[in-house]
């Protein structure tokens, strides 16, 4: 019997690759994304518009947009940090674009180099803009249970970012354990102060696997109603902005975690399965040499 419906949300070709050290290529990135387009995800997170000398995997991320196959209806998603960003992923095709703020004051400076207040002030003509054209905009929360310059966050913190995220106009707010210090028990914490200022159905669990409790806290959102749970392939990723953080929850083992629990998600594992070969591969690949 079926529990209903389970969303994942793929980060692996913006999120996940980020933080590999050695740059892999367009056509890489593409071939990916075109695996991914594939398994009967509706979102897939391939872009990243910043600066090329803050984060120069992701330069090319218009020449990626351009390059894939894009799959009916499937939503190709990118980040855009300030105006700037948000141009560059309009004209490069993005079918919504995300905003990133921080729960805590030191990671905000240390990701952005702007303070939480700063971060709303770059933020909010990107969701005016975006309103004016129906331009979905996701807002992500990261540090939601701990900071790796400041140390635990409160949850009425991570609330309060939230409940403005969505005052502003973001029609999904995901909310990231960056370190991957989260417990069932922080994270209940945290999802119940959140859920008191932004409806559940309107809130993603993004979480790494950093002390190998992913899928417990994954276990923990959905007692309290989250449905859509960020996950890269393969396990990618990290935060260069946040030392010691491990890869995101890889989506495969969400797939069938969920699966295994009686939840829909519309994916094709043995689509996934190839995936994640292919990602893997391109990080042996270009891993350096001992």
């Amino acid at each position: 019997m079926s529990l209903g419906p389970c969303e994942i949300f793929e980060v692996g070709p913006r999120d996940g690759l980020q933080n590999e050290a050695e740059l892999i290529s367009t056509a890489d990135k593409i071939a990916l994304v075109d695996d991914l387009s594939r398994a009967g995800f509706r979102r897939i997170e391939v872009a990243s518009f910043v600066s090329p000398k803050l984060m120069p995997q992701m330069a090319g991320s218009g020449d990626v947009l351009a390059g894939i196959s894009r799959a009916p209806g499937v939503r190709y998603a990118a980040l855009t940090p300030n105006m700037r960003g948000y141009a560059d992923a309009r004209a490069a095709g993005a079918d919504e674009v995300a905003v990133f703020a921080s729960a805590s004051e030191g990671f905000s400076k240390a990701n952005i180099n702007a303070s939480i207040e700063e971060s709303f002030e770059r933020f909010a003509p990107i969701l005016e803009e975006a309103r004016h054209i129906d331009l979905p905009v996701r807002g992500y929360v990261s540090c939601t249970i701990a900071c790796p310059f400041d140390g635990l966050v409160d949850p009425a913190k991570v609330a309060a970012v939230a409940d403005r995220l969505f005052a502003m106009g973001c029609y999904e707010i995901s909310l990231g354990d960056t370190t991957g210090a989260g417990t069932p028990d922080s994270i209940a914490r945290m999802l119940l102060a959140v859920r008191d200022v932004v409806p559940v159905g309107r809130l993603a669990g993004h979480y790494h696997d950093t002390g190998g409790k992913a899928l417990a806290n994954i276990d923990a959102s959905l007692s309290l109603g989250v449905r859509v749970f960020d996950a890269a392939v393969g396990g990618l990723g990290g935060c260069p902005f946040a030392p010691g953080a491990a890869g995101n929850v890889a989506t495969e083992q969400v797939a069938a975690h969920l699966a295994g629990l009686g939840y829909d998600t519309g994916l094709d594992l043995n689509v996934i399965e190839t995936a994640a070969t292919r990602a893997l591969a391109m990080r042996t690949e270009t891993a350096p040499a001992e």
